[in-house]
């Protein structure tokens, strides 16, 4: 049970809590109805906005879309404005650019071509909207007096400052010099840059122009001054979606290939005549120098070289020069009565040639490097090949030239000729690589013309050195032409200088017996790998082969010739005394040159062989002494015993040996004293070994008849001690004594 005194407070409790509640609830519904209240007074009063908005709407809507349409008009009549002043600014366009046009671009050529664009854009609004117009003609005109005028600035700038290349920058270029501490490249300018730039704008305009009248080619894009360019040539440009939407009339296409054509020609035309004036300049300068201090100088290079005690003279371009060449020139050609002063002059003319093709291909090189900046990458090749005609075609007919003389010389038999064609020829082969990558792309004709001179002088090299050796067998045996005291014969040093001269160019002179081969002049077993190749592939090994077996045949022939000739002397110990000193003469020489490797390459035995040759001639000199001997033995001579009395028969036997004797040791000495051995060691062998045989002799003949009385006057018979008669045969050999 609940507490009555707890109940009543919870009851009390409660009915406060519910008075509390009910005045909550009133207060409540209270607020709703104010809430209410509010609530319909908004609602009035957005209906009554809402109903005046639109009120207000349907009185300014009219007023927006007649104000819209106001300006509208407005923006037409602008816009009809613009372009009215846009079409009348192309009727003023040939009033406007006259002057400029008048003037020409010289000097402001970035304006001139901003002209030549506004007539451009005019020509090609006419012809879209107003075809009939005179406004078109008028714009076509000025516009055709702009295209020509650039042309003629293009024309203006090319010959004004396109300049022959010094010759002193040429030689540097081609020129490689051992005593330069360091080799710099010569970097050959042939245009000033700002007039290079220049150029480049005008061609790259003409170009541009032509492609966008339907060219339809990758072509240059026009480069406007100060803009970066590349040495590699022109960068191909991608049109415009306007250019491209354009469709240009069949005049203006007319136009486009004229202009691209035009401009073509005459840059290889003026191009083409300085490349050849600076071949030409070159080769005058060399022969100036050459005339004047006999080497050719550089003095571009001169501050670069480093004191050395002595300075050598310039080098040909690719190979040495060898003094003997000049050597030989004269000894070949004194029988044939040609001046030093003309030898001098050929010789300057090799070196001019030589020179000139190098020139040529690092001047064709440069130009090609010029050319690929202004002429289109399509036409570069064609233009080349047109710009290096007149200065190769020229080279090529001095090699003509050059190869006519020599086939002119080889029928006069003078086969020194053939000397002009190997130094050429080498070069030419040592040329060829960088002529054949410079032409790359040219016509096959401007391509095989190096080949084709090649060739020439090879066939004519080979037909000379054939012809040589045949006139070196049948030189003819004359008398008059015979040495006198035996000497060296100039057949016989002719032949060993020309062979020598041969071991500098051993590859050119093994090319040229090369094409020898294929016809079976040589009986040389082929290497297989060498058969099936081309005569201008034959290894070197080979080459030496065949040069050796050449020398061979020339010394075959040679050795033949000189037994020949021996027989026109009637004296056989001359004669002997004759082929040994030419055979001695071949040995030496082969040994103190690189000629006896050359041919030990077939005959091991060439040394050994002409030593036994030589031998077997002083053993026929030795003959000639017996007449003189065979005095001083007892041959046919009784003993004879100290005092006994001669009778007068052997009296006159004995006198008779010494009277022989001394006649015959006279006659041979004054006869041999006259004859030559020029080597002082085959001179002194001879001498000591007749001494030898002779002293010994004679000796033994006096002491047998020393206590001989078999005359009242001993001192008449007696003429000589063995002294004497060695001093007698020391003087042999010398005309001095």
């Amino acid at each position: 049970m609940i507490p009555t005194e707890d109940a009543s407070a919870r009851k009390r409790e409660i009915e406060e809590k519910l008075k509390q509640e009910q005045e909550t609830l009133a207060f409540i519904r209270e607020n709703l109805e104010k809430s209410d209240q509010l609530t319909k007074g908004m609602v009035s009063i957005l209906s009554s906005f809402e109903s005046r908005l639109m009120q207000l709407e349907n009185s300014i809507i009219p007023v927006h879309k007649q104000t819209e349409n106001l300006q509208r008009l407005q923006e037409n009549v602008d816009k009809t404005l613009s372009c009215m002043d846009h079409v009348i600014s192309y009727y003023h366009v040939a009033k406007d650019t006259d002057k400029i046009i008048r003037e020409g671009p010289t000097g402001r050529l970035d304006e001139y071509l901003a002209c030549i664009a506004k007539i451009q854009k005019a020509v090609e609004y006419f012809q879209d909207n107003n075809p009939d117009s005179p406004e078109l003609n008028l714009v076509k005109a000025r516009f055709e007096k702009g295209k020509e005028s650039l042309e003629a600035e293009f024309r203006g700038l090319l010959t004004r400052y396109s300049k022959p290349v010094p010759p002193i920058l040429i030689l540097d270029a081609i020129g490689v010099d051992e005593e330069l501490e360091v080799q710099e490249e010569v970097t050959l300018e042939h245009l000033p840059e700002a007039v290079l730039q220049d150029i480049i704008i005008i061609s790259g305009w003409l170009v541009e122009y032509g492609r966008n009248q339907g060219q339809g080619q990758r072509v240059h894009r026009v480069r406007m001054r100060g803009a970066p360019r590349t040495r590699r040539g022109p960068t191909p440009v991608h049109r415009h979606r306007s250019s491209e939407k354009r469709r240009p009339s069949p005049s203006m296409r007319f136009y486009s290939s004229t202009i691209l054509y035009d401009f073509m020609n005459v840059y290889f035309q003026i191009r083409s005549n300085q490349l050849d004036r600076s071949i030409k300049g070159l080769k005058e300068h060399f022969r100036k120098s050459s005339a004047s201090s006999g080497i050719l100088y550089s003095p571009a290079v001169q501050t670069k070289r480093k004191d050395t005690p002595t300075k050598k003279a310039p080098k040909r371009p690719g190979h040495d020069y060898d003094l003997r060449v000049k050597h030989l020139n004269d000894a070949l050609s004194e029988k044939h009565g040609a001046s030093a002063g003309k030898d001098d002059v050929l010789d300057i003319e090799i070196d001019s040639y030589i020179h000139c093709i190098s020139a040529f291909v690092k001047l064709a090189q440069s130009e090609y490097a010029l050319l690929s900046e202004i002429i289109p990458e399509h036409h570069q090749k064609k233009t080349f090949d047109s710009l290096i005609q007149e200065a190769l075609d020229n080279l090529m007919l001095e090699g003509d030239n050059i190869v006519s003389a020599a086939r002119k010389a080889i029928l006069r038999h003078d086969y020194s000729a053939v000397l002009t064609i190997f130094p050429i020829l080498r070069h030419l082969k040592q040329t060829k690589p960088d002529f054949d990558t410079t032409l790359q792309g040219t016509a096959a004709s401007t391509k095989n013309k190096l080949p084709t001179l090649i060739t020439s002088m090879e066939t004519t090299g080979a037909k000379a050195l054939e012809e040589f050796a045949d006139s070196i067998k049948n030189d003819p045996d004359k008398e008059y032409n015979m040495p006198k005291d035996g000497t060296v014969h100039e057949l016989t040093s002719n032949a060993i200088l020309f062979l020598q001269q041969l071991l500098d160019f051993q590859e050119t002179a093994g090319a040229m017996l090369a094409s020898q081969v294929l016809g079976d002049t040589y009986n040389i077993p082929l290497d297989p790998r060498e058969t099936s190749s081309s005569a201008s592939s034959y290894s070197s090994e080979f080459s030496r082969r065949l040069l050796s077996t050449y020398i061979c045949k020339v010394l075959g022939n040679l050795q033949l010739n000189l037994l020949s000739k021996s027989k026109v002397y009637e004296d056989q110990a001359l004669s002997a005394i004759f082929l040994h000193n030419n055979y001695n003469y071949i040995l030496k020489s082969l040994e103190k040159s690189e000629l006896i490797q050359l041919v030990a390459v077939t005959n091991k035995k060439v040394e050994s062989s002409y030593r036994e040759l030589i031998q077997q001639q002083i053993q026929v000199y030795q003959r000639s002494w017996y007449k003189v001997t065979e005095h001083l033995t007892d041959r046919n001579m009784p003993a004879f015993q100290p005092g006994t009395k001669l009778k007068d028969k052997e009296r006159q036997a004995i006198k008779d040996k010494f009277k022989g004797f001394n006649d015959g040791l006279e006659e041979l000495c004054k006869i041999q004293k006259g004859w030559a051995i020029p080597d002082k060691e085959q001179r002194d062998f001879i001498r000591q070994a007749q001494r030898k045989v002779v002293s010994e002799a004679y000796k033994a003949f006096l002491q047998r008849y020393a206590n001989i009385s078999f005359t009242k006057n001993p001192e008449k018979y007696h003429k000589y001690r063995p002294d004497d008669v060695e001093d007698m045969i020391e003087r042999l050999f010398d005309t001095s004594a």
